[in-house]
């Protein structure tokens, strides 16, 4: 391996970044007493003093470096939050060592002045150092200033734009080097100069080999299987790797092909582009007033944006709150700002206030995306579930039904399925109150059952990020736990897409691809942040929670599910329930609610989902 990418290597190492700091420390300390004498007349008695409380110093600062977690970070991504643990580890240690000496000598030759200068050497010498490596590696510029060697990856239309873009920068800032790619005919031909060295599985070798500064992916089209094993081996080179942005944006002139990024989550777990029936919706969707609830949601928002594209009548979004519906008004007034639109602030369970809604702009196309959706909180929370995930789609059903709306389209969730939670039992009666008043009006009632999506709020995705950011540990509920991902846009997309395909009654299940490990995901998220999981940050399991599943099921073994005309999409039949039995039901509910009785709102909800699995138990407060 090459000297960059063994020094990559150990600087990585904790203990090699503990022994540098402990280095620093009499650095610092012998340091401040000359600065202190005026830099040359430093009195010899001061001298043993300052050596003779040296292993002193080294104790308490090395102590104090180690539990603020200095050794946690990579010196490679070195950032403000580091400098920030620096700076307090710094501050601690220097007021615990002024005290330590004065309990023990009464600070007999030592100048309160050195614990000042030594802790700002301390945070210049630790700081200094991992910013400058930082800048080093980012820049990857050596002292005789040569520019970043970069290797290649793909020999396709992608790398051929992206050497000819490099090549054109000025100043040549990437001097690609050469290229690695796996199609046997590529082998030892030139693009633009540039020879075609080998293959992805010899990717260490070639880096070593070439002493590259940078790998580039250009491979914006690779599948997520494909993206894994590459990430996989560009981090076994050390060497630090950037992809391209993805095909669609290069296609579409967005981007260009010099404008790199890391590797994201998204590009590991997504699947391929979704295609979408684009003129269908758009046919449908065009001139007509759509209705968004929970707009200012993660997936509503992003429906919004979809719509909007389609050149609708109005677009109506309701959200209850106020921060997210401005947040989504702002976007949507800047980016479409000929979009007749209207936000209204206001909650599903208002019968009165979303009736004037309704009275005011009468919607012809709904899509319900309003829901409670964090399984452990509504756990102990059942009078809230049902109130907004069942009395809340019904108040919306019945509006949709009364002012003749022709299409609402409901986004369900795979938790509805063999329900182990609360949340997942009244989404699961959503889609009942859905199926059954379809079979009653004209309106077109249509259900969309999907799983998790990567980044949505209160996903997995975002809880990981942030505890990376503080340098773990990262919580993970089981070892083996699964769940089905897809991106935002991708979700959205498939909605749209079913208000096309839908005749009324139906509950269609987006293919969600092989269900995902999230121990797998948090490993790969703490790899792409540059550290190491087990090493760098900890991986925690902490146990299932209320409610929570190891596995999730996208259809009931009883429903009939069938291939649609879009290949990521399927219709799951499930049993039907009758009119007075669902009706009787909501009364009950409705009443439960208005008195707070737990007790019987678990009756009302193992009456309509007898498939709840066995055993659970609504627990309250």
């Amino acid at each position: 391996m090459s000297k960059s990418a063994s020094l990559v290597r150990l600087l990585r190492n904790r203990w090699a970044a503990l022994a540098h700091d402990l280095i620093m420390i009499p650095v610092a300390w012998l340091l401040s007493y000359w600065i202190r004498y005026n830099i040359g007349e430093f009195p010899a008695h001061l001298l043993a003093r300052a050596v003779q409380l040296l292993p002193l110093v080294l104790l308490i600062q090395g102590g104090a470096f180690v539990y603020f977690g200095l050794y946690r970070g990579v010196w490679r991504f070195a950032s403000l939050p580091d400098l920030s643990r620096i700076v307090r580890a710094v501050a601690v240690s220097t007021a615990l060592l002024a005290v330590a000496i004065f309990l023990l000598i009464r600070l007999e030759y030592v100048p309160r002045s050195v614990f000042i200068i030594d802790a700002l050497l301390l945070v210049m010498l630790l700081g200094g150092s991992r910013m400058f490596y930082r800048l080093l590696k980012d820049h990857s510029v050596s002292s005789k200033g040569l520019r970043d060697k970069v290797l290649v990856v793909g020999a396709g239309a992608a790398g051929e734009g992206l050497v000819r873009d490099l090549l054109r920068m000025r100043p040549l800032v990437y001097t690609p080097v050469a290229f690695v790619d796996d199609d046997p005919s590529k082998l030892g031909r030139e693009i633009h100069g540039i020879r075609v060295v080998g293959t992805s599985a010899a990717l260490a070798d070639i880096a070593e080999q070439w002493d590259v500064d940078l790998i580039i992916l250009a491979l914006p089209s690779a599948s997520s299987a494909q993206m894994r094993r590459l990430v996989e081996i560009s981090e076994a080179t050390g060497v630090p790797f950037r992809t391209l942005p993805k095909l669609q944006s290069l296609v579409s002139g967005k981007v260009s092909f010099t404008e790199l990024r890391e590797v994201q989550i998204e590009d590991l777990l997504g699947r391929e582009p979704v295609k979408l029936d684009a003129e269908a919706v758009h046919e449908r969707l065009t001139g007509r007033v759509v209705f968004v609830t929970g707009g200012g949601g993660s997936i509503g928002a992003e429906l919004c944006r979809q719509i909007a594209v389609t050149e609708p009548a109005r677009l109506i979004v309701l959200d209850q709150s106020e921060f997210n519906l401005y947040r989504i008004e702002q976007e949507l007034q800047q980016r479409w700002p000929g979009l007749p639109l209207n936000c209204e602030l206001g909650d599903i369970c208002d019968r009165t206030g979303l009736e004037q809604v309704f009275s005011k702009y009468h919607p012809d196309v709904i899509f319900h995306a309003a829901a409670y959706k964090h399984v452990p909180m509504l756990e102990t929370k059942i009078r809230e579930a049902v109130k907004n995930n069942v009395i809340g789609t019904w108040n919306v059903v019945q509006l949709a039904d009364r002012y003749h709306c022709s299409e609402f389209v409901m986004v369900s969730t795979d938790k509805a399925v063999n329900p182990g939670n609360i949340m997942g039992a009244t989404k699961r009666i959503a889609e009942i109150i859905c199926q059954t008043m379809d079979r009653r009006s004209e309106t077109r009632f249509i259900t969309v059952r999907f799983g998790n999506v990567l980044g949505s709020a209160g996903s997995v995705v975002p809880l990981f990020r942030e505890q990376i950011r503080r340098g773990g540990p990262v919580t993970v509920t089981d070892e083996n736990i699964t769940r089905y991902f897809m991106t935002i846009p991708e979700a959205c997309r498939l909605i749209l897409q079913t208000s096309v395909m839908g005749e009324g009654g139906e509950i269609f299940v987006l293919d969600m691809g092989e269900p995902v490990r999230i121990r797998y995901l948090a490993e790969q998220m703490i790899r792409l942040s540059g550290h190491q999981p087990g090493e760098d940050i900890e991986i925690r399991i902490t146990g299932l929670r209320p409610g929570e599943k190891l596995h999730e099921e996208l259809f009931h073994t009883d429903e009939d599910l069938t291939d649609t005309r879009h290949d990521k999409v399927m219709l799951a039949r499930s049993r039907k329930t009758d009119w007075d039995t669902l009706q009787a039901s909501l009364v009950n509910f409705e009443q439960a609610v208005a008195q707070g009785d737990s007790l019987s709102l678990e009756a009302c909800i193992h009456n309509l989902v007898p498939e709840m699995t066995a055993g659970q138990t609504i627990q309250t407060d």
